[in-house]
């Protein structure tokens, strides 16, 4: 047994010394196993740290999306809260909407949302900025296009305050995301990212109303950890899981990231700032190819990027992040599916899942 014990350290001896590229190998390998164990290692830590959390699940809605894909917003709204059963809604509040004109203010479009979310005893978070959700991105009215910064920042600062002194006491108010995926240059109109117009916006939403969550969020899957400020109460993270590549593929991709990978992502994040993450968007819509409308392309092309079993999938990826709040992408784009394309099978794994008791425990 000592002499084959023996034999064998000489091999691996004699190998270690000979085989360059080899050894080379074996160390980054072991630098990969390394960096992978590690990184499994806080995702699972994270888990056990959010365990005990209440899971809530929500929505986004933006009329404008469902007037786009002609339906009607309030139909669509009632639809969501009292057949679905949403109880947790992400709004917005367009700059371009709601000051048509300098100092001009006209909140009827988010009134009748937040009075539906109020009657049916919701909550919402509610999106504040230039950058919100929903093509282009940064919602600048025509009226403040040509300005320079100096002078619609200014004007979107007062914009912010009116909205928050608006909405500030509404019973169903539960936090503000402040400028969707700001530092995001790759995906919409938007071109500044103005770091210290950030912080100045947090201050002020800070300074109007502190008792309420305030939220910001990063993009998808970029690297990276937010280091600089502000340092928000809490983070959120979108995951797309299965988009059209218009820039190399030609075709649809499904990122490979598994639901730990994010997890992680949410536990190096709370290690670092002691600040947790939701998932703030989780794709629940189709993608279309082409640059196409959701209106232009069959519901057979629909189906290549998301259908019911995708959905159900989608749903049981949110909870292998860990992450406990998670707000659905595409609520009106189920409703089109019922309405204008008469398939009820999306509708009905939302309608399973909301009237789920194991989610929305808050």
């Amino acid at each position: 047994m000592k002499k084959v014990t023996n034999r064998a350290k000489q091999i691996i001896s004699n190998y270690w010394r000979t085989n360059v590229w080899h050894k080379i190998l074996i160390v980054l390998l072991g630098v990969f196993l390394l960096t992978l164990g590690t990184m499994y290692g806080i995702a699972r830590w994270y888990m056990a740290s959010s365990s005990d959390q209440p899971r809530v699940l929500g929505a986004s809605f933006i009329p404008a999306y469902a007037e786009s894909l002609g339906l009607n917003p309030q139909e669509t709204m009632d639809a969501l809260i009292h057949d679905v059963g949403i109880r947790h809604f992400r709004l917005v509040s367009y700059w371009d909407q709601l000051e048509p004109s300098p100092g001009n203010y006209d909140f009827s479009l988010l009134d009748w949302q937040f009075q539906k979310a109020e009657a049916a005893d919701a909550k919402v978070t509610l999106s504040l900025g230039l950058r919100q959700p929903r093509w282009p991105e940064c919602h600048m009215p025509s009226w403040a296009i040509d300005q320079p910064a100096t002078d619609w920042q200014p004007r979107l600062e007062n914009f912010i305050e009116a909205v928050i002194k608006r909405y500030k006491d509404s019973p169903a108010l539960d936090s503000y995301q402040l400028e969707n995926e700001f530092f995001l240059k790759g995906f919409g109109t938007c071109t500044n990212h103005d770091r210290d117009r950030l912080i100045s916006e947090y201050d002020l939403v800070k300074r109007l109303d502190a008792k309420h969550k305030l939220i910001i969020s990063r993009s998808n899957n970029a690297l990276g950890i937010p280091i600089g400020k502000p340092t928000p109460d809490e983070f959120g993270i979108s995951i797309y899981k299965r988009v059209w590549d218009s820039a190399l593929t030609k075709r649809y991709i499904e990122y490979p990231f598994p639901a730990w990978y994010y997890a992680f992502v949410a536990g190096v994040q709370k290690m670092h700032t002691g600040k947790d993450m939701i998932i703030h968007e989780l794709q629940a819509e189709a993608w279309s190819p082409n640059g196409q409308g959701i209106t232009q392309v069959s519901l057979a092309e629909q189906n290549k990027s998301f259908n019911a079993e995708r959905f159900e999938k989608r749903l049981k990826f949110a909870e292998g992040t860990g992450m406990k709040e998670v707000y659905l992408w595409g609520a009106e784009y189920w409703y089109y599916r019922l309405v204008h394309e008469k398939d009820t099978t999306v509708w009905s794994v939302a309608k399973k899942t909301f009237h789920d008791p194991s989610w929305n425990q808050k």
